[in-house]
């Protein structure tokens, strides 16, 4: 999904990427995108606050039935007392899809095998920490056209995670040993905290009740092993951060759809910070973010067709797979 872009841009695309997991905010991003009055609505928002997940899951919160017909939010966003634009205005858009692991997960395991190390997991933009468990779970891939079924279970297992897999992938062996769990975020969001954890379930989209189920386990996860998640600005205290996990193990700095909400000049500012860090020794690289928003990388692999929609994992600035931006699959790239 494609941020600080015209409205109808930002529904156009996130229709385009929900079409296939989400029928009604495929048609709700649809018909806003073609919807002069409540596209005045959104405009009357600061531009990070635009975004339709956003507005879906603050008018939802308020009583707006999903799946649903678009009148009924068309027409709470039209007579809004103020209700809905007071939610959107304190709340954002803070899940972390515990599924994406299946796809992070075969690049800690070779960070590890390189390293002979520990790991220490840095989170940027870590939310509530439910991506910090790699090794809490059983992933079980879907290769090739057959969907041949593989497993691996790298440590404890609260859940499996499915992912389908096309490209030469190997499916890692063995443990994942992580030493260290922290993340930075501007407002992390705390476990305990039902107010906080119920949003989070509104975030993920109406249809998607196994998605629901993860974040719950994901979240029980957590709340067992608390991971050590600050708040904080990963453009200004990340360096300081990374030298204080190294303690621990190798660090992995990683990220998964955070990038994008940051204005195009800080996404570059971000991304020299991270190059300048992988150069100097000082950590490793993990990123998993949608093909426009880190275009240094997704040019390092194969040209993306124009109208895919899909995110684009990297290690250390290379192109290693696309991944679905909720961790359902990966095509394999891998380049040398």
């Amino acid at each position: 999904m494609e941020l600080y872009t015209s409205i109808v841009d930002q529904y156009e695309d996130f229709a385009a990427y929900a079409a296939a997991d989400s029928p009604c905010f495929a048609d709700w991003a649809t018909r806003v995108a073609a919807d002069a009055e409540v596209q005045a609505w959104i405009a009357e928002l600061p531009p990070i606050k635009q975004q339709p997940n956003l507005v879906f899951a603050a008018a939802r919160w308020h009583g707006v039935a999903a799946p649903g017909p678009y009148t009924a939010l068309r027409q709470a966003l039209l007579d809004d007392d103020g209700t809905i634009v007071a939610t959107i205005s304190r709340r954002s858009t803070q899940t972390n899809e515990v599924n994406r692991l299946a796809t992070l997960a075969p690049v800690f395991a070779r960070i590890a095998a390189e390293s002979d190390r520990p790991l220490a997991l840095l989170e940027a933009g870590a939310s509530a920490g439910v991506c910090l468990y790699p090794d809490r779970y059983t992933y079980r891939y879907l290769l090739g056209p057959e969907k041949t079924p593989a497993t691996w279970t790298p440590g404890t297992s609260a859940g499996e995670l499915t992912c389908r897999v096309k490209g030469t992938f190997e499916v890692p062996t063995g443990s994942l040993e992580v030493a260290w769990r922290g993340g930075l975020d501007l407002a992390p969001v705390d476990v305990d905290d039902e107010d906080a954890t119920r949003w989070l379930e509104t975030l993920v989209w109406p249809e998607q009740d196994e998605r629901r189920a993860r974040l719950r386990t994901a979240l029980e996860v957590a709340r067992r092993e608390p991971a050590d998640v600050r708040a904080g600005d990963v453009l200004t205290e990340l360096p300081a951060l990374v030298d204080e996990a190294s303690k621990h193990g190798e660090v992995v700095v990683f990220h998964t759809a955070v990038v994008a909400y940051l204005e195009p000049e800080d996404r570059r500012r971000f991304a020299d910070l991270m190059s300048t860090l992988v150069a100097s020794g000082r950590c490793r690289w993990v990123s998993n973010e949608s093909k426009t928003v880190l275009p240094t990388i997704a040019a390092t692999g194969p040209d993306i067709p124009d109208g895919h929609p899909t995110f684009v994992l990297g290690l250390d600035g290379q192109e290693m797979a696309w991944t679905h931006g909720h961790g359902r699959a990966m095509t394999w790239h891998d380049i040398p």
